[in-house]
């Protein structure tokens, strides 16, 4: 049976789909549960050049987050932890890379609140196909832990019984379809 997928890439620019992909995130809270939120303005590109190599950049409006809870959403928009009026936009680029079958890591640099560290995302290439009519698309699912307070987000709110309300390693989920652009 033929699924339709090719696991190659054709050379130039995959502008990412946010009407077919997520950016989220879990994070402990309570110490026994998690929180699940996403980023609904987002926009990144990948350039394949015609050597194979890559690169990606991204752009993430920090203010469009949302956990589901109209308050946790506005207080996470505060300087407690994304500052986001004062930066409210965090960015996503990488080193060249490239892309293989199947699974890979790629190496780049996240800047949120004005920091900017490095990071290494564990990525899964879905392959490629010719799409509904309007050209190719490709599909990723990437991921990664960072801790918060690598990015100075570093309000604690500990339990009286020890523990925290949140933890410190937030997990990074990416679901992305692109399309190749003319």
């Amino acid at each position: 049976m033929t699924t339709g997928t090719s696991n190659a890439l054709a050379a130039g620019t995959w502008v990412i789909d946010p009407a077919h992909s997520t950016l989220g995130f879990t994070v402990r809270h309570l110490m026994v549960s998690k929180v699940r939120g996403r980023f609904s303005d987002f926009s990144g590109r990948l350039v394949v050049g015609e050597d194979g190599t890559a690169r990606a950049e991204a752009q993430i409006q920090v203010s469009s987050v949302t956990t589901d809870n109209e308050q946790r959403d506005a207080h996470l928009r505060t300087a407690d932890f994304f500052k986001a009026e004062e930066f409210p936009v965090a960015t996503f680029s990488t080193a060249p890379f490239r892309i293989e079958k199947g699974e890979f890591d790629v190496d780049g640099e996240f800047t949120i609140r004005g920091v900017t560290k490095p990071i290494t995302l564990e990525v899964e290439f879905l392959g490629s196909n010719p799409g509904m009519g309007a050209g190719p698309v490709a599909g990723f699912e990437a991921k990664t832990v960072i801790n918060r307070r690598d990015f100075d987000i570093t309000i604690d709110m500990p339990l009286p019984e020890g523990g925290a309300v949140i933890g410190d390693k937030i997990t990074l989920t990416l679901e992305i379809e692109a399309g190749l652009q003319g």
